[in-house]
Formats: C-alpha cells, structure tokens, sequence
C-alpha cells in the first residue's frame, strides 16, 4: 500500500520576502519567517498580510495533496468533490491577489517545474 501523508504543506510569502508562511492545506501554519523590517510594519498590516499568505500557502498545499492523490491514481472527479483546487485555480487566484496584495502570483510553479505537469 502507498503511503500517503498526513498533511501537506507549502509556503507563500510577499513579494519582497519580508513574510514567508508554511502553511498545511487546512489551513493550519508550521512556520512564519519575518525579517527585522518586517517587524517595524504595523501590527493589523502585518497580521493581514499573515493571515492571506496562510490562505495562499493552503491553496498550494491543497494542489500538491492533488498531485499526490492523482498520482496515486485518484480520479480527477473525485479530487474536484473534495474541493482539491486545479493549477488553473490556483494561479488564477494567485494573479487576482498579486494585483491587490502586491504578492509573487506564479511562484506556485516552482513545486512542479513547468506547467506542463498534467495537473488539471
């Protein structure tokens, strides 16, 4: 029997890299890494910007669970009932924050090499 992991986690962070979140896909965090600029930010800014990195860095978790389900081979209607996100989702999501949020919209693809990987 294939092992499957108990949880998957990804991280998001801003664009300048001043907050990194390591989030599982629930979203539960396993690490927050701040740089001393960060910490002169405002409080409610910086805990806004914590909370949409989780959210974010959830979503990617979610797709690579995806990936790992897929290869394993669950079926792609399954994956959708469980609310797993597609690649497309993703980085459709992704782009709609980088335009509010000022974040990395495609740095997701770093997990998978191209976007030519069959996850959809």
């Amino acid at each position: 029997m294939d092992e499957i992991t108990v949880f998957t986690t990804a991280t998001a962070q801003t664009r300048d890299g001043s907050v990194a979140v390591t989030c599982t896909e629930i979203p539960l965090p396993q690490a927050i890494t701040l740089t001393q600029d960060a910490l002169f930010r405002a409080p409610q800014d910086l805990a806004n910007d914590i909370l949409r990195l989780c959210r974010q860095a959830a979503d990617r978790a979610k797709l690579l669970r995806r990936a790992e389900l897929t290869e394993s081979g669950v079926p792609a209607e399954v994956l959708d009932l469980l609310g797993l996100p597609r690649a497309e989702e993703i980085a459709r999501m992704e782009a709609l924050s980088e335009q509010e949020f000022d974040y990395e919209p495609r740095s997701w693809l770093s997990y998978f090499g191209d976007t030519g990987d069959g996850l959809v």
